[in-house]
């Protein structure tokens, strides 16, 4: 499934380069960047279903939570698009109390460090609340976070934690990396039952892509194949969706070919497109924006050592963050991150195995 004409390694900052490159392709898309997609999902939700509001520090300011809330209060009004305080604990058990009376609230941080401010009301309310009361009780809650680097945000403002919340039983959650898939999810989260975890990379904020103007979803724990392959799988979560087709093209000149695929979510988990891949290719490279220890990395490698295991031609490896803090200083981040040279050069590596 490909749902989306521009070249996966090409970032389109500029709407219009984009829609001229469908053209050239014979395409007329209309094409959003990642950021506008979420806006749009979040004004055709509210529009929708009067149950639904906006919670988060800094919604309604003038940047409006890196443009995806931009101007909804003046729309909405303030008791549907809300400015809450520095309060993550107390505000994150309002939004679970708005849930369990039939509200659907979105509550936003800005950046997931923060999350763990929350994690009482997350692990031990809003994630066992439905399984504690028999299902009777639903908690529709979406709790946006953002993670990515820049800026020099250092080890407090740019972790990747959603394997913490891949742990909790009763949670969803939602990475996804094109615009098509951030409004579809989006919207699916939203009007689902379920309290849902869904995390965006600031580097996707300006991708451009294809994106229908009719509201629409995307199914929780159905993942696709960007690129199909024979000699190796790589498994690209969020940012590093993109990091992979980048590998994939230098790969496909050096005569190697690589499936690639973006699960979108990671609970439910699409394990099924995995190892029906891994059973083609005999080869597995997982590469994750968050650290390799205990991260979504090694329960994907788990899995598949599980159950394909007889189908492997070589080790799985795992692409991640070095077992440290992030550091601040451009130089080293650069060091720190993980992009497509290391994807290459772990494909060469298990082909020369």
């Amino acid at each position: 499934m490909y749902i989306n004409c521009m070249p996966w390694t090409k970032s389109f900052p500029d709407r219009t380069e984009f829609e001229n490159d469908c053209k050239q392709r014979g395409e007329s898309l209309r094409g959003l960047t990642y950021r506008e997609a979420i806006r749009e999902a979040l004004t055709q939700v509210l529009e929708e279903d009067s149950n639904v509001f906006i919670m988060g520090e800094g919604v309604d300011d003038a940047g409006g939570v890196f443009g995806t809330t931009k101007d909804l209060h003046k729309r909405f009004g303030r008791s549907r698009v809300i400015d809450i305080p520095v309060a993550e604990n107390a505000m994150t058990g309002v939004a679970i109390g708005a849930a369990i009376t039939g509200m659907r609230p979105v509550f936003i941080h800005m950046r997931m460090d923060f999350l763990p401010m929350s994690m009482d009301q997350i692990v031990n309310h809003a994630a066992k609340w439905s399984y504690t009361f028999g299902g009777t009780v639903k908690i529709p809650l979406t709790i946006r976070s953002i993670i990515g680097r820049g800026w020099g945000s250092a080890s407090q403002h740019s972790q990747s934690l959603q394997a913490l919340f891949m742990h909790v039983p009763g949670l969803r959650v939602a990475m996804p990396s094109t615009p098509y898939d951030v409004k579809g999810l989006l919207i699916s989260s939203i009007k689902g039952n379920t309290p849902v975890i869904f995390i965006e990379h600031r580097w996707l904020y300006e991708h451009v892509g294809y994106v229908p103007e009719d509201m629409y979803t995307v199914p929780f724990g159905k993942g696709v194949v960007r690129r199909s392959g024979r000699d190796i799988t790589l498994v690209g979560i969020s940012y590093m969706m993109f990091e992979s087709l980048k590998a994939q093209e230098v790969l496909q000149k050096q005569g190697v070919s690589v499936e690639v695929i973006d699960l979108r979510t990671l609970t439910p988990l699409d394990e099924d497109l995995i190892l029906k891949s891994v059973k083609k290719t005999g080869r597995l490279i997982v590469a994750d924006t968050g650290w390799k220890n205990c991260g979504v990395a090694a329960e994907i490698a788990s899995r598949v050592s599980e159950k394909a295991f007889k189908y492997l031609k070589a080790p799985i490896v795992r692409i991640a963050l070095p077992e440290a803090p992030t550091p601040a200083s451009i130089a080293l981040e650069k060091e720190f991150y993980p992009d497509y040279n290391d994807i290459v050069a772990g494909v060469k590596g298990l082909m020369k195995g």
